[in-house]
C-alpha cells in the first residue's frame, strides 16, 4: 500500500517509522505547492492539506484515501472525490481548542483594554481605565455549531454568557443553550452581543455576512472571524468599523492574504487582527497524528 506524505504536517522520526509499521510504502514531498513531475498513478493514499491545488487529483488513477490536515473540505475537489468514491478525512477536532481559546482571548482583549494597558506599561504610565466590560450576562452567537463551534460555545459559557447556535443541519447540543436554523439568523443578530464565525466555506455562503447583516448588529457588538475571510464582504466589514456601526472586531482570517499592508484594518484600535493564525498549538501535533492513525487503520480495515 503506498502512501504519500507532504509537508503540510511534520513527522517526527518516529511517527514515519509507526506508518511504515501498519505496512505503507511511504512517499515524501516537503513542498506540496511544487507540481509533483513524477508517477503517481499507484498513490493509494494521501495525507495532505493543498495539494490538489497544484498536481491535478486525476493524476493519482489508484487513490483511493485522503486525509487532510485542514478542517475545511474547500481545497480539494469533492465532485471528483465523490464520483470515484474515494474516502475523504478532514482535520475534525484537531485545532479547535486553540481556535476557540483565541476567540475568547480576543474579545477578552477589546473588553478589557488590554491594547491601552500595554501602552501605559511601555511608557512607565500609572493611568486607571475606565469603561471596561463584562463577559458575564453577554449573549454570544455563534454561527456554524460544528466542533470548532461546540468548543467556542464551551468556553464562552464558563463565563455565564448565553451562547446560541446557527446552523443548516445540527439541531442541539450540549454546548450550547439553544441552536437555530440558519433561516433565523437575521434576527439572533439583533440580539447578539458578540458574533463568532465558525462555519466552513462552500460556493454557497461566500461573501454572506454583508453590510446587511452589519446593520442587524448592536453598535455595541464584537464580530469575530476565525473560519475564512471570503465568508465575509470585507469592505462592508470595513465600513462597518469606521462607522462604528460595531464595536470591534476580532480577525484571523481575510479574504486575501496575506492582508494587504495598506488596508485600514491594520490601524484601527478596536480590532485585532492576526495572521490567520488561531489555529496554533502546542498538542495539534499530537492530535493531528492520532487523528491520522485512528482513520488509516479504519481505511485499512475496510
Amino acid at each position: 500500500m503506498k502512501l504519500l506524505l507532504t509537508g503540510a504536517f511534520k513527522y517526527s522520526s518516529s511517527q514515519i517509522e509507526y506508518l511504515k509499521n501498519m505496512g505503507f510504502d511511504i512517499t515524501f514531498i516537503q513542498d506540496e505547492r511544487i507540481p509533483i513531475d513524477s508517477d503517481v498513478s499507484d498513490i493509494d493514499a494521501v495525507i495532505c492539506n493543498g495539494l490538489f491545488l497544484y498536481t491535478p487529483i486525476e493524476n493519482f488513477k489508484n487513490l483511493k484515501f485522503v486525509q487532510l490536515t485542514s478542517a475545511g473540505l474547500n481545497r480539494v475537489p469533492l465532485d471528483y472525490i465523490n464520483q470515484y468514491n474515494i474516502k475523504l478525512c478532514n482535520a475534525r477536532g484537531v485545532y479547535s481548542a486553540p481556535m476557540a481559546e483565541f476567540a475568547l482571548c480576543g474579545v477578552l482583549d477589546l473588553y478589557k483594554k488590554s491594547r491601552i494597558f500595554y501602552e501605559n506599561q511601555k511608557n512607565h504610565k500609572w493611568e486607571k481605565c475606565r469603561g471596561l466590560q463584562e463577559l458575564s450576562g453577554k449573549n454570544v452567537l455563534i454561527i456554524g455549531a460544528g466542533d470548532i463551534g461546540g468548543a467556542v460555545a464551551k468556553r464562552f459559557k464558563a463565563f455565564d454568557t448565553s451562547v446560541a447556535g446557527i446552523d443548516p443541519y445540527r439541531k442541539s447540543s450540549e454546548a450550547f443553550d439553544v441552536i437555530y436554523s440558519t433561516e433565523n439568523l437575521d434576527e439572533q443578530l439583533t440580539f447578539a452581543d458578540i458574533v463568532v464565525l465558525t462555519l466552513p466555506l462552500t460556493d454557497d455562503n461566500e461573501g454572506f455576512f454583508d453590510g446587511k447583516k452589519f446593520a442587524l448588529m448592536k453598535s455595541t457588538a464584537v464580530f469575530v472571524n476565525i473560519a475564512r475571510g471570503k465568508l465575509v464582504n470585507q469592505n462592508d466589514l470595513i465600513d462597518a468599523l469606521a462607522s462604528n456601526q460595531i464595536a470591534g472586531a476580532v480577525l484571523d482570517v481575510f479574504d486575501k492574504e496575506p492582508l494587504d499592508d495598506k488596508s485600514p484594518l491594520w490601524d484601527m484600535n478596536h480590532v485585532i487582527l492576526t495572521p490567520h493564525n488561531s489555529f496554533e498549538g502546542e498538542l495539534n501535533n499530537k492530535r493531528m497524528f492520532d487523528l491520522i492513525k485512528k482513520n488509516l487503520e479504519g481505511f485499512l480495515n475496510e
